[in-house]
């Protein structure tokens, strides 16, 4: 099962690696950007979108971090909590159980 998993992982990617070069072939047209405060030089088309994806998933990776946090917080608590409650409910056990005898 785990070579199935890879290996379709690894056709995946190599279906992503073949349209990326296609999509970089096919794009060549050198475009100059210019921002409101600087001008980038002329580079091919593909490059300033890539560049774009990529910086767009650096920001979603840096906006999602905060909620990452929070949520490895509320976990951490969860399991002290469950970890309190299991020494209870284990004491509980072994003190009902000496009553008995």
């Amino acid at each position: 099962m785990r070579w199935i998993k890879g290996l379709i992982l690894a056709v995946i990617l190599l279906v992503v690696l073949l349209v990326g070069i296609l999509f970089a072939v096919n794009n060549q047209k050198t475009i100059g950007l210019d921002l409101i405060w600087i001008e980038l030089p002329p580079v091919s088309l593909s490059v300033w979108l890539l560049a774009s994806l990529a910086s767009g998933v650096i920001v979603g990776m840096l906006a999602m971090l905060g909620v990452y946090a929070r949520l490895k917080a509320r976990l951490a608590r969860a399991q002290r909590y469950s970890k309190q409650q299991q020494k209870e409910l284990d004491r509980l056990r072994t003190q009902e159980l000496k009553e008995l005898t």
